[in-house]
């Protein structure tokens, strides 16, 4: 499933097609995706203009000038790609081809900018969704997720005060979307890496007794911080179905430095460790044992 990095690649891709652009047609072309379409779902979009296109979490979030904003989510294997006339831009040294099957275009946007913005979902787990943005609070595929990462608030006195006490790995608090939003299983091995801190090692180390942060939640903080920007500098990465707007791959996979590297050497300067994988709340989790402690 794409993580934060991947939708933050795909905002960038669309916001110069679709921001301050208005939705001339927009086609729905089943009934479901993830979830059943609003009855009106077209008919809130048709004519309405793109004031700002924006994220939150693993959401994209389109303000609309009606008031209402539309909610989108890539889901497993959703991805957009961005047409003009004939021609679809897939400029660079790390396309490849997207499915060609077009029967899985599902929804298709008509943009005054002469683009045609175009979500395909070949496993439809995917879902969009119109909300007013004066109800966007009580929405509950929003309510309760915690602070961005890369957003100010985020920082190590946040998050040891989200994990005092907490009964639970570091890397199950870390996916866990009400302690830190839009982190996924990818960069939260990658980060724990970088940090040096075990997988298995308990959240509630980030805190004091006091709740105040330790060394410990600094230079994880830090870690998240630059595995995230640098990831999407690189477009995101692409593990199976990701793609940028433009068809691209995203190539942060190249950076890995445990993920996925099951039996490899550990990259850390002077570490003579292997990387091991296993299995953590049902999910596979790389790390070195040697170096993250």
């Amino acid at each position: 499933m794409p993580e934060l990095p991947e939708v933050e690649t795909v905002r960038r891709g669309l916001q110069p097609v679709m921001e301050g652009a208005k939705i001339l047609k927009a086609e729905a072309r089943r009934k479901d995706l993830r979830f059943p379409f609003q009855k009106d779902f077209t008919a809130r979009l048709n004519g309405q203009t793109v004031t700002g296109l924006g994220r939150r979490a693993k959401y994209l979030m389109a303000d609309l000038t009606s008031g209402d904003v539309l909610l989108m989510h890539l889901g497993m294997s959703g991805s957009f790609r961005v047409l003009k006339g004939e021609a679809e831009a897939t400029p660079g040294d790390f396309h490849y081809p997207r499915n060609e099957d077009r029967a899985h275009d599902h929804v298709v946007f008509h943009m005054s900018s002469g683009a045609a913005v175009v979500f395909n979902d070949p496993r439809r787990f995917g879902y969009m969704k119109i909300i007013a943005r004066n109800e966007l609070e009580e929405e509950p595929l929003l309510r309760g997720l915690g602070p961005e990462p890369l957003g100010n608030e985020f920082d190590a006195a946040m998050l040891a005060a989200s994990c005092f006490e907490k009964k639970t790995s570091l890397k199950a608090a870390l996916l866990d979307q009400r302690v830190v939003a839009g982190l996924g299983n990818i960069y939260v091995c990658e980060a724990l890496f970088r940090a040096q801190l075990s997988p298995r090692r308990s959240a509630a180390t980030l805190a004091n007794k006091k709740a105040e942060p330790t060394d410990h939640a600094r230079r994880l903080v830090t870690a998240i911080h630059g595995v995230l920007n640098q990831a999407i500098k690189a477009g995101g990465s692409s593990l199976r179905d990701h793609r940028q707007t433009t068809g691209e791959l995203g190539y942060f996979q190249h950076a890995f430095q445990v993920y996925d590297r099951e039996g490899e050497k550990c990259q850390t300067a002077g570490c003579s460790g292997i990387v091991r994988r296993f299995n953590q709340n049902g999910r596979s989790t790389f790390w070195c044992p040697k170096c993250q402690k």
